[in-house]
């Protein structure tokens, strides 16, 4: 991580306390853990000769931004520059056993050496294209292990084969097997990383004969007006804005009308929809409970446990008046906070009152006026036929 995350990068992070939660609520024991990259080639060409202090800096703001969502924290958070040592040692190991040589410093993956690879991706080995160029490489589709210092480069660690630092792939690997073992169950991460990166990942580590992850989930990438969000074509939103300007009720709810597999379209109309479809919750909570159907918690339960599909889900929550079936539900997601009843300060409704007013009076000028006062102090004002309503901003 070299800058603040963007939303998209959220995802994975969500679908991943949201499945821990799940699992938990339904018996299971688990560990979940998620890496902090905070060794990479982005952060060497963004902060040449203060690399380090960029990689805290991210790190700080990567946990500073996902605590905002409400959701907790992974079991474990560990950091590549923590796991140097275990990445050295994988990196040994490799090369003793010949799928893995040194070059000038660098150690590169023989991708020939591993039968399997590409069986992740779907490509055939003679399908796969120099990842990382570099003429002393015995094969253009070998990858980096192990990258020598560059001049400028500030930060590196010593090793067998010199001054240098560990490849993204072997990170993760490394980082993964200290904390979960050799053989876990779950691996997550956006669809963009199954190529080269999970395929890389599963290569080194199975090479070793760990047998690594047994389920890979995947999930969709958001989209900006039809287009995958990246920074390199600039339609990145910072989970920080979003958060900023939308709340991380109305966030976490707009996660949920997906399903984790396939796109998400981000846009000003479907978190207005979210934060419509939040609300709708909240009003719940303001009307008498009603008593459930027979058999409602297993249409919920069945729509997680069938792919975990939090859009059927969400779809089951919104047929419900029962305060106790559907705070159980949204907690579950992080978004108990749904059920607490909202009661606006006697100074905002005073401020929503002379608003009120100043409409009748058509005087729009002070009438928007009092509204900024009213959304400053944390609240939006929702014109309605017999009046007006007063909603906590999120």
């Amino acid at each position: 991580m070299y800058q603040r995350i963007h939303v998209g990068n959220a995802v994975p992070f969500v679908v991943a306390m949201w499945l821990r939660s799940w699992l938990r609520d339904t018996g299971y024991e688990t560990k979940l853990v998620i890496n902090i990259t905070d060794i990479n080639d982005k952060i060497y060409d963004a902060a040449p000769g203060a690399s380090a202090e960029l990689a805290a800096d991210a790190s700080g703001w990567y946990v500073e931004d996902t605590d905002r969502l409400g959701l907790g924290r992974p079991d474990v958070e560990p950091t590549a520059v923590e796991t140097v040592p275990d990445q050295i040692a994988m990196i040994e190991e490799l090369v003793d056993r010949g799928f893995a040589y040194e070059s000038v410093g660098d150690v590169y993956f023989r991708v020939t050496r591993f039968p399997e690879y590409g069986r992740l991706s779907g490509q055939r080995l003679d399908q796969v294209e120099e990842q990382e160029p570099n003429p002393r490489k015995e094969d253009p589709r070998d990858f980096a292990l192990w990258k020598a210092t560059k001049p400028g480069e500030d930060t590196s660690w010593e090793s067998p084969w010199g001054l240098g630092r560990p490849g993204w792939h072997i990170e993760c690997s490394a980082m993964s097997e200290k904390h979960l073992g050799s053989e876990f169950e779950i691996h997550g991460g956006g669809l963009d990383l199954v190529f080269p990166h999970h395929e890389n990942e599963i290569a080194q580590s199975r090479a070793l004969g760990h047998p690594f992850a047994q389920l890979w989930m995947h999930n969709g990438m958001l989209t900006f007006a039809g287009e995958e969000m990246h920074k390199s074509v600039g339609n990145d939103v910072s989970l920080k804005g979003a958060l900023d300007r939308w709340g991380r009720e109305t966030l976490l709810t707009f996660f949920l009308t997906g399903h984790w597999r396939k796109p998400l379209e981000y846009s000003d109309a479907t978190l207005e929809s979210a934060a419509a479809r939040a609300e709708g919750f909240r009003e719940v909570f303001r009307n008498a409970s009603e008593q459930a159907q027979e058999g409602a918690w297993e249409r919920f339960a069945g729509a997680l446990d069938d792919d975990f599909n939090t859009a059927a889900a969400l779809a089951v929550m919104h047929e419900w008046h029962d305060h106790d079936l559907l705070r159980r539900a949204l907690g579950v997601f992080g978004l108990e906070s749904l059920a607490e009843a909202d009661s606006a300060p006697a100074e905002v409704a005073e401020l929503a009152e002379r608003r009120v007013v100043a409409r009748s009076e058509k005087d729009f000028a002070e009438a928007d006026r009092l509204r900024g006062e009213i959304e400053d102090a944390g609240w939006d004002v929702r014109d309605e036929a017999d009046g007006f309503r007063l909603v906590r901003r999120r």
